[in-house]
């Protein structure tokens, strides 16, 4: 997903309770896995993996282990399994980031918090995660590294979007587009580049994904 990221690893099965229309969990040619289908569960055999040290390791990559049904029970043995490994980097993401704000003190100390904003307007029948401004509210308020990421990005206002981040002010930003051509409202090719200079302006670290290209001249 990411190539800073060395690791992924899910404990959790289930559908993610966000269907989201472009979820990359959904194979076009060959559909959902079973494994990613019906009720939300933790899979146990996943909390005896051992993680060693030395590894960035993005946490329920296949889910969004902190969307608002998910039992707190499965988040507080999932964070469990990776304090018993202090030694790494743990990447979590979520499309409900005020979550995040009830529980700092359980995560690992090395942790990273991310969100996806894809855009700052609302775009109906593409989600039902918590509203893309709800998310810019809870990544402000939140302490510690963060991240954020616009992907896939849909059309947007630069200077709405723009300010938004530089108000959450991440780490670092990725920014991709739609792997899946599933015919989103996407932006212009315009957008794209004066988004990229007004991060600039404000200092704040880019990475694109190799997705991108198809919006960039």
């Amino acid at each position: 997903m990411y190539p800073w990221v060395t690791h992924m690893h899910a404990h959790l099965g289930g559908e993610c309770p966000h269907e989201c229309v472009y979820c990359y969990v959904d194979n076009p040619r060959f559909g959902r896995p079973d494994r990613y289908k019906g009720a939300l569960r933790l899979i146990d055999g996943e909390l005896k993996v051992k993680y060693g040290s030395g590894k960035t390791i993005f946490i329920e990559h296949m889910n969004d282990l902190f969307a608002a049904t998910v039992p707190q029970h499965f988040i507080n043995r999932i964070i469990m399994h990776c304090l018993e490994w202090p030694e790494n980097t743990y990447v979590f993401q979520t499309k409900n980031p005020e979550r995040y704000l009830t529980m700092d003190a359980l995560f690992p100390e090395n942790s990273i918090f991310g969100t996806t904003i894809e855009t700052n307007r609302i775009i109906n029948g593409i989600s039902t995660a918590p509203l893309p401004e709800r998310r810019l509210w809870a990544m402000e308020e939140l302490t510690g590294r963060k991240f954020v990421t616009i992907e896939p990005v849909l059309d947007f206002d630069v200077d709405i979007l723009a300010g938004w981040i530089d108000r959450i002010r991440p780490e670092f930003l990725n920014l991709g587009a739609d792997s899946k051509e599933r015919d989103l409202p996407e932006p212009t090719v315009e957008k794209i580049m004066a988004l990229v200079s007004k991060l600039e302006e404000y200092g704040i670290e880019l990475r694109e994904k190799h997705n991108l290209s198809r919006l960039k001249p």
